[in-house]
This record gives C-alpha cells, sequence and structure tokens, in this order.
C-alpha cells in the first residue's frame, strides 16, 4: 500500500530497497512447494499448495499481512507500511490458472477499497463489480425506497454458557433482477457512490427499532444490538446527530448500541475521528473495534481512541488447535484486552473445539456458525424467548435459517 507515497517523500532509490526488503521477507514465510512471483512493480503472487480450506487460506493471508506491516529499515531510514492482500482459494482442476489470477486481483482491490493493510476473501459475489457500476450504484439509489434493503442478524453468546447477549446487524440487498448481492459487494459499492452514509444510517435505525420490539416481546432487556459503522460515516458531520436522534427516539437504554468500527477509522483524518468517537461514546454507547489483528499499528490506536469491546478476527480462530502461533496470539489479546478494561468477543466460531479453546482462554463472548447463522429480525425474536434461551446453544443450532449466507 502507498509505495508511490514512499517514492514521493525518500526517492526512488529507497523505494527499490523497500521492494527489495518486501521480497526477502515474504520468500522467508514461503514453504516448501510454494511460488513467490512479481507480477508488476508493486504487486506480487504467492501460490500455495496444500491448502486444505479457505480459512486455511486466510490464515495465510493474515501472516502475510502482519509479517509485512513490520517495521523495514533501509539506509538511515525507518520506514512503515501495510500490504493487501487478495485471496482465491479452489480444489484441484476447479479453476484455470487465469481465473485465480483475475479472483485474487479482485480481492485484493476490495482490501484496498477498505483502507488496506487487510486481506480479503474474493467471493462470487465480487464479480457484480464488473458489471456496469452505474447500472448498479442507480438501482442501489433506489433500494432504500423500494424495500430492498434488510437487516440480518447474527447471535453474540456468552462464551460461559452460550445464551444469546447480543446481535450483529448485517445489511442485506435483494435485488429484484439480480438476485441478493453479497455484503461484499454491497459496501464496497455503498462507499465509493457516497451512499455509504445512507445506508449506515438506515441499518442504524432499523437494527434500534428491532430491539425495542424485540424487548417488547419480552426477553431481551438486557440483549445489545451491534451495527457496523464505516469510517466515511464517523468523520462525516451528520453522523453524531443521526445517533443523538436515533437514541432519543424511544426508552431503549444507550448501553444497549455497539457501534462496531474498523482500523480504518484511525487513518482517515484521526484527529477528527477521535473526537467524533469520543463524543459518541459520552452518549452512553459501547464502541467495538472489529477485525482486530488484521491491520497494523493497532496497539498504538488502542491507547489512542476509546474502545470497549475488541473483536478477534476470524482468521486467528480458524487455526485454533493446530497453529500453536494463532493460539498464542489469541491468548495474548485476550489477556491485554481485559488488563485496558475491555470485553472480548471471538469471531468466525464454527466447532465445538474452537468454542472450548476460546472459553478457556477467557473470551467474554463469541459468535459464529455453531451458534447460529444470521437471520431476519422475526426469528431473532423467536430465540431471545425465555424457552429458547433455556435451550442455549442447542436452540440456536436445531432452528432451520432461511438463507445460508454468513457474514
Amino acid at each position: 500500500d502507498r509505495l508511490k507515497d514512499v517514492n514521493d517523500s525518500y526517492g526512488h532509490l529507497i523505494g527499490d530497497q523497500l521492494l527489495v526488503a518486501v521480497t526477502t521477507r515474504m520468500a522467508a514465510m514461503m514453504r516448501h512447494g510454494d511460488t513467490l512471483a512479481r507480477l508488476s512493480g508493486d504487486e506480487f503472487v504467492v501460490v500455495c499448495e496444500e491448502v486444505q480450506s479457505p480459512a486455511h487460506a486466510a490464515a495465510i493471508g493474515n501472516r502475510l499481512v502482519l509479517a509485512l506491516a513490520r517495521p523495514y529499515v533501509l539506509t538511515n531510514i525507518e520506514v512503515q507500511i501495510s500490504a493487501s492482500v487478495g485471496l482465491a482459494y479452489a480444489e484441484y482442476g476447479e479453476h484455470s490458472a487465469e481465473q485465480l489470477l483475475h479472483e485474487a486481483d479482485t480481492a485484493m482491490y476490495q482490501a484496498k477499497r477498505h483502507g488496506g493493510g487487510r486481506q480479503h476473501m474474493f467471493d462470487t459475489g465480487l464479480q457484480h463489480l464488473s458489471t456496469p457500476l452505474a447500472s448498479l450504484e442507480s438501482d442501489l439509489l433506489a433500494a432504500i425506497t423500494r424495500g430492498e434493503l434488510r437487516n440480518e442478524y447474527q447471535p453474540i453468546v456468552s462464551t460461559a454458557d452460550s445464551r444469546i447477549t447480543g446481535v450483529e446487524a448485517l445489511v442485506r440487498w435483494s435485488h429484484p433482477d439480480r438476485g441478493e448481492i453479497p455484503a461484499t459487494t454491497l459496501i464496497p459499492l455503498a462507499e465509493q457512490s457516497d451512499l455509504i452514509s445512507d445506508i449506515g444510517h438506515w441499518a442504524l435505525r432499523r437494527a434500534w427499532a428491532d430491539l425495542g420490539r424485540w424487548q417488547q416481546a419480552g426477553g431481551a432487556e438486557d440483549v445489545t444490538v451491534a451495527v457496523n459503522v464505516s469510517a466515511h460515516q464517523i468523520v462525516s458531520e451528520t453522523f453524531l446527530p443521526q445517533v443523538r436522534d436515533i437514541l432519543r427516539d424511544g426508552s431503549l437504554r444507550p448501553d444497549l448500541l455497539t457501534l462496531e468500527i474498523t482500523e480504518s477509522v484511525f487513518l482517515r483524518n484521526s484527529d477528527h475521528a477521535s473526537f467524533a468517537l469520543t463524543e459518541l461514546r459520552d452518549l452512553g454507547l459501547k464502541l467495538a473495534l472489529d477485525d482486530f489483528g488484521t491491520g497494523y499499528s493497532t496497539l498504538t490506536y488502542l491507547k489512542q481512541f476509546p474502545v470497549d469491546i475488541i473483536k478477534i478476527d476470524r482468521s486467528f480462530i480458524a487455526d485454533l488447535g493446530m497453529n500453536r502461533a494463532s493460539n498464542a496470539v489469541v491468548l495474548a489479546i485476550v489477556q491485554m484486552a481485559h488488563s485496558l478494561g475491555m470485553t472480548v468477543v471471538a469471531e468466525g466460531i464454527e466447532n465445538s473445539t474452537q468454542r472450548d479453546l476460546v472459553a478457556d482462554m477467557g473470551c467474554d463472548f463469541s459468535q459464529g456458525f455453531h451458534f447460529g447463522k444470521p437471520a431476519p429480525a422475526d426469528r431473532i425474536k423467536e430465540l431471545l424467548q425465555p424457552h429458547f434461551q433455556a435451550h442455549r446453544a442447542g436452540a440456536l443450532l436445531a432452528l432451520p435459517h432461511p438463507r445460508s449466507a454468513g457474514s
């Protein structure tokens, strides 16, 4: 990311040294049988065989992101950069080499659009980005008024007893002609077309209203709702007044609302972001740092910005029990967060082994397909009823889900 800035600031000699250092660092990470190549000025490709699953590929990608984010000591200067990693996964014989490269390249640009310093796995929904964007943007502009957007909610449970303590709101778009538009397409498109504030406002208001209905039905008195907020929204002058209006609309306690942010918030006008986050927290709501561990300089941000909750990225969870480094990282994050007075959510829990491991490590809350897939508001209302909560995780797993779309 931003190699041009290094060249402009320090000269091409330093830029070339940086490229050599990046190559050396990546080469040291390669396994026997992996292939590392340079495609263009600042673009590399890694071909990994004997990869068991997309989660395994994501773990490799995450290690690349973290390794490349460490400072580089060059001639009389120290440089710190980030890298955007795009991943494409296929079983043997499923894809041509050209198709895999194209998919990885598409995913890489998605990572860049999210602020860089992260990885992104290719999703077939990304193919929508190769269609004329003007048409899709025009459709998105009218999607709210046509009622095509909806929120689905994924349960967040207490790690100790698997009871639902909260939900995360996830925006979905049902296009009348194209069908379901994945979030990996919807969110970047909304950001590119400057519609992210409108969609974010709609999602937040809908989530707050749904929480109010759940409380009226009983069984949700202390349940929280988490809503994702983009960096663009945080620095917008209209966002804080919108949140104030939403909190005033109804009798719900502000501490039941959690706004989930990513590290990209800190990279965009950090002074304004710091002010906005402090003002938001003063309203009584909570702030969660999502995808923790996938960016760079995150520990610095924890010192500078008000954060209540850390959500450990699923790429670390996928490796638990198989990779000692991932076990150590997750344990260290939990201990650090608790020492700072923060709570921890483990994302991407897909089986009982991962559930037990994060419980042993002291994670306060857990989220993932093992406990429940994203579901419509009415289904969540059922899950929050006392007779369902009594069955805890078993009730979640036993219920059929109308859609299989993940978070």
